[in-house]
């Protein structure tokens, strides 16, 4: 057994990934073990052994297989590693169809050193890796339409809920922090941290990204709420 995380770069710019392998290989507690220069070839590269992978940086557009497409075959693997997004704000459509399909978060390629290598330490340890306010302006520019015709099926998912924990997570879809929350719903933060595990856990949810992405897919929270 390893603490050493170990990445997988996908990007097909080779620029692109041997900056981000500078900087990453220079941590103590990260390796990178694998890159590809596509979504394909780096299926490819993973489904013999998806044990080997513990995070993988994504890019969305890419040839032969975008990251889109990338992070839904990457989700259906057994072990399933972890997917980080990296994208740029105009490319925010892909963004929100990658987190649908699996991401645990997403990162804009400009970010600093230290901002990607939060992000990856934070995915690692299976937190999501944005400020839910972040990812809810990310889905407010991109799902302006939502609930569609598919919210009555999402929506009855929510019905294992309790009334408190529908608050909780509408709360979470508006971008509260567990402290705003606690302090809305004069609950303690060690409460709000409870009721959130138990959402995850009722809904079959990976992290507080797809918390958020839940909400607007069902109607719970709306653009401009």
């Amino acid at each position: 057994m390893t603490d050493t995380i170990r990445l997988m770069l996908v990007d097909d710019q080779q620029m692109v990934r041997a900056g981000f392998r500078m900087v990453l290989d220079a941590q103590r507690d990260m390796a990178v073990v694998a890159e590809a220069g596509d979504g394909q070839e780096a299926i490819d590269l993973l489904r013999p052994a998806p044990d080997a992978v513990d995070v993988v940086l994504m890019d969305v557009r890419m040839p032969r297989l975008d990251g889109v497409a990338a992070t839904e075959q990457v989700s259906a693997l057994d072990p399933t590693p972890r997917v980080l997004v990296l994208t740029t704000f105009d490319l925010d459509e892909y963004v929100f169809a990658a987190l649908r399909a699996g991401a645990s978060g997403f990162l804009l390629k400009d970010a600093g050193p230290e901002e990607l290598l939060l992000a990856i330490r934070a995915i690692h340890a299976g937190d999501s890796v944005v400020a839910p306010s972040a990812t809810r302006r990310l889905l407010e520019q991109v799902v302006p339409t939502l609930p569609s015709a598919e919210a009555a099926d999402r929506t009855a998912r929510l019905d294992v809920l309790t009334p408190r924990e529908r608050e909780v997570l509408v709360a979470v879809g508006r971008g509260l922090s567990n402290g705003e929350i606690a302090s809305e719903l004069f609950l303690a933060e060690p409460t709000v941290k409870t009721h959130i595990s138990r959402i995850l856990a009722k809904l079959d949810l990976r992290d507080r990204v797809q918390m958020v992405v839940l909400c607007y897919e069902t109607g719970l929270v709306r653009v401009g709420d």
